[in-house]
């Protein structure tokens, strides 16, 4: 089966085998590209026509790799942004057209329920990691907080996320204010405790016993923090980021320049203009929940959209 994230920041795929008696998951192939497909939608409600372009050619690629591979399924589902714009309808027809499936253009709640399947269903047995559970997805457009044990018990998404963030603050007539200026910082700081306070009128983040975080944001801070030569997701996955850690690659990023950041072996061009707001974000979570450490996961809400479908009536 093959199993497509569309997000505000990045679209990826997940082509596997799926295992008929355990329902486990075997990768055939798992990729990502930067789309920014929500470019503009916080000023303009509206998808721009060259983040629609971006995002159709990446269509048009994982198509030829479903197609290669022979996947029987495909679920393509599409977050913050395409809920957002008022042109989604557009977005909807140009994937039906390259792809032969409805996008699914999904509640925060269960993007919320998906992301907590994807990220916990290889940790519930842990015995070194006490429940519940709180999962954070920090995406570009909107940010999911999900408590749970087994399963998800109370979810809440909010919009606050890096691309979001970064145009809202970060930028002034076009132009990135690089390094960020402290009360721009400050800003994006009340942004999210206002998010936060949100979130806590239905998820009670004060019962979490660990922090899982979720997406590019978080990985890219903990790929950082563990100052690898190169991204590579098998050191980074459920490895174990300290506040401190956290709280040190933050402000790392808000301080640097582009050009800093972006010579960064582990960051990807598609991140280096947000994740100071990524980052921020994180901080400003455990914080506010009391998290001596974040669980970073390479699994999020493409494998629960996996486990979701594959335990679906075809």
């Amino acid at each position: 089966m093959a199993a497509i994230d569309c997000g505000t920041n990045s679209i990826r795929l997940l082509v596997a085998d799926v295992d008929p008696v355990t329902g486990g998951l075997r990768d055939l192939d798992r990729r990502m590209t930067i789309v920014r497909l929500g470019q503009g939608v916080d000023r303009t409600g509206r998808l721009a026509p060259d983040a629609l372009a971006r995002t159709f050619d990446a269509c048009r690629e994982y198509a030829g790799v479903i197609r290669e591979l022979g996947a029987e399924r495909v679920r393509f589902i599409a977050t913050s942004a395409s809920r957002d714009a008022e042109n989604r309808q557009e977005f909807v027809d140009g994937v039906r057209e390259i792809l032969g499936v409805e996008p699914e253009v999904i509640t925060g709640a269960l993007e919320a329920e998906l992301s907590f399947t994807g990220a916990t269903r290889e940790l519930a047995g842990r015995a070194d990691l006490a429940k519940p559970f709180l999962v954070v997805d920090i995406g570009g457009g909107s940010t999911e907080f999900v408590v749970g044990e087994d399963r998800a018990r109370a979810a809440r998404s909010v919009d606050v996320g890096c691309v979001r963030l970064t145009e809202r603050h970060l930028v002034r007539d076009g132009r990135a204010l690089d390094p960020a200026p402290p009360e721009r910082v400050a800003a994006i700081r009340a942004d999210v405790e206002a998010a936060l306070d949100l979130a806590a009128r239905s998820v009670p983040l004060g019962e979490a016993r660990t922090l899982v975080g979720l997406a590019g944001s978080v990985t890219t801070v903990a790929a950082v923090a563990l100052g690898l030569p190169e991204y590579d997701p098998t050191v980074i996955h459920h490895a174990r980021i300290s506040l401190e850690q956290v709280r040190e690659v933050t402000e790392r990023m808000l301080s640097m320049t582009h050009d800093q950041r972006a010579a960064i072996p582990v960051m990807h061009p598609g991140r280096t203009d947000v994740i100071g707001a990524g980052a921020l974000v994180l901080l400003t979570i455990m914080e506010r929940v009391g998290a001596a450490e974040v669980v970073a996961s390479e699994h999020d809400i493409l494998d629960g959209i996996a486990y979701y479908t594959a335990e679906s009536p075809s």
